[in-house]
């Protein structure tokens, strides 16, 4: 790998695009109340992809990188008996990518449930069409499925990736109507990319990083709000990640919970459990919210 390329990574791994100021951090959050009650395991739809999952994610990827994660470090028994876990609790989307090596330990648990009940998210790295084209290939075989519901290009932060990475952008499309693929999309890691992609025809799901105190964002709250807008108006699934900002609100989950279910702008919102007492708690902090 290229040092410039390491580095890139690396910078997406950390997720340090935007830092919140002392006063987001510290101070007391005006959350409104909400005007209904919300469950992990609610069926939603992903924008008008017409695919149907949990509002949940299961993440597999908190601080994701080099093909390891807080996750896998669990083991592919340990992460597939969390998995299924959360399937038995209603929760049926399966949130993985390449770079947080956690395909082995999906298609662990794809043995135990049926295919089509579970969504299966995963990322690629890749940023030329024979790369693009590998990865398919390989992701199928890793995860043990003939199909991925949703394949996102992974951590865009160029502001012109809509006409630099167009090769790829045409093997997900080619994928889609092959049914090697259901949906494609992106996730972004700086605002240039994220306003790009939000006025992007191709882009059917976005995974957005959003919390109430911007803590691994990549601009301010209301400024990527504001983006999101534009991405629901235009039809587009939002799935919602770093709603915890990586942990910064571990001790503020239920004020984090109730700022991403009060937007009104997410499908659904991912987050990685490390143990069965984390995942089981998120539910029932969701079902209280």
């Amino acid at each position: 790998m290229k040092r410039r390329e390491f580095l890139h990574r690396a910078a997406c791994a950390a997720g340090a695009a935007w830092l919140p100021s002392a006063r987001f951090m510290h101070g007391t959050l005006a959350v409104p109340v909400l005007s209904r009650k919300f469950t992990a395991s609610d069926g939603v739809t992903l924008g008008n992809t017409g695919i149907q999952t949990s509002r949940l994610a299961m993440g597999t990827g908190t601080v994701g990188s080099g093909h390891h994660s807080h996750q896998t470090a669990l083991g592919v028994k340990g992460l597939s008996e969390l998995l299924l876990n959360g399937y038995d609790q209603g929760l049926r989307f399966f949130d993985t990518a390449d770079s947080y090596g956690s395909h082995p330990h999906v298609a662990e648990a794809l043995k135990h449930v049926p295919r089509d009940k579970v969504t299966i998210l995963t990322k690629t790295w890749a940023r030329d069409a024979a790369s693009a084209r590998a990865d398919l290939e390989r992701f199928r075989r890793e995860l043990g499925t003939d199909y991925i519901d949703i394949c996102l290009m992974h951590c865009l932060t160029e502001g012109d990736w809509t006409e630099r990475f167009r090769g790829v952008m045409d093997v997900l499309s080619e994928a889609q109507q092959k049914g090697i693929i259901r949906a494609h999309g992106c996730s972004c890691h700086s605002i240039e990319a994220l306003r790009a992609a939000a006025k992007s025809p191709w882009v059917q799901v976005h995974l957005v990083r959003i919390n109430p105190i911007g803590a691994y964002m990549d601009a301010a709250p209301d400024t990527v709000v504001s983006v999101m807008r534009e991405m629901r108006a235009n039809g587009h699934a939002i799935v919602g990640m770093k709603i915890l900002g990586q942990g910064e609100l571990r001790n503020r989950q239920d004020e984090a919970l109730r700022y991403a279910l009060s937007l009104d702008l997410l499908d659904a919102f991912t987050i990685g459990a490390e143990s069965k007492f984390e995942q089981e708690d998120l539910i029932r902090r969701i079902a209280a919210s």
